[in-house]
């Protein structure tokens, strides 16, 4: 079952990171990142055409209290956001009726691709919503073609779980994987697997 979780307040920090609520402040930052073509589509949202859709989305972060801002900390600037997302398969997924747990996503700007810093930020998240919160488990997916994405997760030790065609924000249909981890403080009865493909 989903897990409840609220941003406000919290401040997570790693080696180059500090990792916080949005702010309006964020606006022209997150601009930057968010209009670059490709970086919304490999996470299934259109880039932002123009700032009026980014402080539009940025209103939905701070009113919704479970994204955080990446903050590089050598220069303050906001380049990436990371959700700690209801899952929508609560009705499918009823091995974890019992277990409590959300979903996870992220966006990095395009500048700091291939540095390791979403690994980075993905593993702050897992230890808080682990040994803080005491989640049992996460759930991370990505696209057939978002071969980093799927990176970042084999990194942080998220396993395949679940085939899956999902449909986009874009209005299309995606083909890719659900990736799961559990809490390793806690005994589970669970098998991976790749059932039935499951559409949402």
């Amino acid at each position: 079952m989903n897990a409840t979780f609220d941003v406000t307040g919290l401040k997570l920090e790693t080696e180059r990171l500090v990792l916080r609520p949005w702010k309006e402040e964020d606006l022209k930052d997150f601009f930057e990142y968010a209009s670059v073509p490709d970086v919304g589509e490999r996470a299934g949202w259109h880039h932002h055409e123009n700032m009026e859709k980014s402080k539009e989305i940025l209103t939905h972060f701070m009113e919704e209290k479970k994204t955080f801002a990446l903050e590089l900390k050598s220069s303050h600037k906001v380049i990436g956001s990371l959700g700690v997302e209801l899952y929508s398969l609560e009705d499918k997924l009823t091995e974890f009726e019992n277990l409590k747990g959300r979903e996870i996503g992220y966006v990095l700007s395009r500048d700091y691709w291939g540095q390791g810093l979403m690994p980075e930020a993905v593993n702050a998240v897992i230890n808080y919503l682990f040994h803080t919160l005491h989640y049992d488990f996460l759930l991370c997916g990505h696209y057939d073609k978002n071969a980093q994405s799927a990176r970042v997760q084999e990194k942080c030790g998220f396993k395949p779980y679940r085939k899956l065609v999902f449909d986009t924000r874009m209005g299309t249909k995606e083909s890719g994987i659900l990736r799961l981890l559990l809490n390793p403080n806690k005994s589970f009865n669970l098998e991976f697997s790749h059932p039935e493909t499951l559409i949402f």
